[in-house]
């Protein structure tokens, strides 16, 4: 997951994990956060979460090998902010473990980048990445006053948020390009021709189906051509 503070990215995660526990019965969910935003333990769900404690000596890469010697299924890392932590991610995934984590990237296609800058090789990323899910949320127009304000929105417009996402499926032609060097560009053309709906159109999309402004547009998003 990538994307700004307050986009929804723990969000998201949470609701994944809440989904792959309801197919997958018995599964051993495990996660680092900083800080553990919800509790999501319940009677029907079992997920074990660890708290970043810089005063404990807990990091996320330190508390990321302690996780690892609990044999879990399924692992989520609240954010992969420095090298160390990136690599015991990439090879928690290529030893079999399903793993979850955020970025602080501007897009899909970046989040790539990130990790090589971070010092993974990119034949590393290209054998362990599956996907990347960008992330933005903008305010949904108040559907019952058109936009236009009422008691019912506060005289706002708005009433709750709806979210914009680009996700990037990494098949075997993205896997070579990783794996080969590619910039970003090539990447993102590769991924486009493959079907990827960028965050720009996807947010083009909500504005002609009149769920929410061009300003939450250019908020979440900045300006660009294809919102002109």
């Amino acid at each position: 997951m990538t994307g700004p503070t307050g986009s929804g990215k723990s969000t998201t995660l949470y609701a994944t994990l809440r989904w792959i526990a309801g197919i997958r019965p018995g599964v051993n969910l495990m996660t680092i956060e900083d800080p553990i935003e919800c509790d999501r333990s319940s009677p029907s769900i079992a997920v074990s979460q660890v708290q970043v404690s810089q005063k404990k000596g807990v990091t996320f890469a330190s508390g990321l090998r302690h996780i690892l010697r609990q044999d879990p299924d399924v692992i989520m890392i609240g954010e992969i902010r420095d090298t160390e932590t990136a690599k015991i991610a990439i090879q928690s995934s290529l030893t079999g473990h399903l793993v979850f984590s955020t970025m602080h990237t501007n897009d899909a296609v970046s989040a790539v980048s990130r990790l090589v800058d971070l010092g993974v090789e990119e034949y590393l990323v290209s054998a362990s990445l599956s996907a990347v899910l960008a992330q933005r949320l903008v305010r949904r127009l108040h559907s019952p006053c058109a936009g236009r304000g009422c008691p019912g929105c506060l005289d706002s417009g708005f009433a709750g948020r709806v979210g914009i996402f680009e996700l990037l499926s990494v098949n075997e032609s993205i896997r070579k390009l990783i794996a080969g060097g590619a910039e970003i560009g090539a990447l993102r053309r590769e991924a486009v021709a493959g079907g990827m709906r960028t965050l720009h159109e996807e947010g083009q999309s909500l504005l002609d189906r009149g769920i929410t402004s061009r300003l939450e547009i250019e908020r979440a998003l900045g300006t660009a051509e294809v919102l002109a």
